[in-house]
């Protein structure tokens, strides 16, 4: 056994700087090991000649040595729009890969600690319940089966489906059309006296003005989202805070992160969980709370195939369904629209959530990374000035921070695997998009 011993002393001295290093040097060993003495000495000079090679060019693409990125352009960012704005009196952001947490930061009078109501930044965490729960080997939910098929009454809306109503192409008419909801406005309310299931039924039985077959218009939000949750939680017979107590918050360790429904009076929000309203009648597209640490831990599932830590939240086909485009493959108002994700135009791979106060949640899966961006103002008087400057200034700064600290860039990405160059080029949003999802979610409903 003299020949194992020599190779391990030539090979000891050279470290295996990278999973490919590694292979090399196990099949050359395993090469080696089939050998007799004489063969062996070729062996160990060619070994030789290769760690020698290897210390002379320690930059060449075998070398995974990288930096950590600097995000202080992006923070500079922050702080400017802080200062610049008199309307905001913080902002805070947290940026994610699929190790968890890479970079945070506070602005003005915002805290690590802060919980925040999020509006339709809600949506990417709603649509994550529902397939995590059709997941479940325990589970008869389908996000393809027909609602009526659950419902225990029959409605006008029966044969919508949960995939339909989640990517806004049901052909029920969304928050656009909120003047025109009538009986709907059940959804929004935080009475005790209104029941999660019976708005449900209202809603699935009252036929709206501007209804339209499945596929037809892209109409975002409003009654859509609520029949989903309602149908998911009549087919797993739980309360829609049960789901995502067992499919999230649990396997994440999430401390803070429920839905409420604040709607019909946002003043009765103090910043304090106990003060969420509406957890018997959640609104499930717009009336999460959460602090940058829980929405965190939310995002780093997206981005390292569907675990948060060593548990498995979703599978990696479940995340490809939620980027996959179906907002725009219809004919009326077609808008890039995945599963509670708005699909990014002029910035391959980049996924967006806003919400109606200024709150934004994004995942470049190109790179492996995700962000959330964190305002407690809930005027709703310039709400989209936060998600303008997400999109097109803060997201460019993140990939030039990241690809400046990775070098040429191999795709870290969990879902396409692919390689990418790195240009900043600014996002595209849709005109009124934006607009409305930040002010008429409750100004035209309520007058506030």
């Amino acid at each position: 056994m003299r020949w194992f011993t020599a190779v391990i002393a030539a090979v000891t001295p050279m470290a295996v700087r990278s999973a490919t290093r590694l292979l090399i040097f196990l099949f050359l060993f395993a090469a080696a090991a089939k050998t007799q003495a004489g063969a062996l000495e070729v062996f160990l000079r060619l070994l030789e000649t290769a760690r020698d090679q290897l210390a002379n060019n320690p930059s060449t693409d075998l070398d995974t040595t990288t930096r950590p990125p600097d995000f202080s352009a992006a923070d500079r960012r922050f702080q400017a729009f802080l200062d610049d704005n008199e309307l905001f009196d913080g902002i805070s952001y947290v940026l994610v890969d699929a190790s968890g947490v890479i970079h945070l930061k506070t602005f003005g009078d915002h805290s690590e600690e802060l919980v925040t109501m999020i509006a339709s930044t809600s949506k990417v965490p709603a649509v994550m319940t529902l397939l995590a729960l059709e997941e479940d080997t325990g589970s008869s939910f389908s996000m393809d089966q027909p609602i009526g098929e659950v419902f225990t009454v029959s409605g006008v809306y029966g044969d919508r489906t949960p995939a339909q109503l989640m990517s806004n192409t049901s052909g029920i008419p969304g928050l656009s059309s909120l003047a025109l909801y009538g009986m709907h406005l059940c959804q929004f309310s935080f009475d005790p006296d209104v029941s999660f299931e019976a708005c449900g039924q209202t809603l699935l039985t009252t036929e709206l003005i501007g209804t339209v077959q499945p596929g037809e218009a892209f109409s975002y939000g409003g009654s859509q989202w609520q029949l989903a949750g309602v149908t998911a939680s009549i087919a797993a017979n739980k309360t829609w805070n049960q789901l995502v107590d067992e499919y999230l918050s649990s396997p994440c360790d999430l401390e803070v992160f429920t839905y409420g429904n604040m709607w019909e009076d946002l003043n009765q929000w103090t910043g304090a969980p106990d003060s969420l309203l509406g957890r018997h009648n959640p609104s499930i597209e717009g009336g999460a709370i959460t602090t940058l640490s829980d929405y965190a831990k939310l995002l780093t599932v997206h981005v390292s195939g569907g675990f948060c830590g060593t548990k498995r939240v979703l599978s990696e086909e479940s995340l490809a369904k939620m980027r996959e485009d179906r907002g725009g493959l219809v004919q009326k108002n077609s808008t890039p629209y995945g599963l509670g994700w708005f699909i990014a135009e002029g910035d391959e791979g980049v996924f967006y959530d806003p919400g109606a106060f200024g709150s934004v949640s994004f995942i470049d899966t190109t790179r492996g990374i995700g962000g959330f961006v964190a305002i407690d103002d809930y005027s709703r008087t310039d709400a989209g000035a936060p998600v303008d400057l997400t999109l097109n200034e803060i997201i460019p700064l993140v990939q030039m921070a990241f690809d400046d600290a990775n070098g040429p860039q191999q795709s870290r990405a969990v879902s396409t695997r692919s390689q990418r160059d790195s240009s900043c080029q600014r996002l595209l949003i849709r005109t009124g998009q934006t607009l409305w999802v930040s002010k008429s979610f409750t100004v035209q409903l309520f007058g506030t």
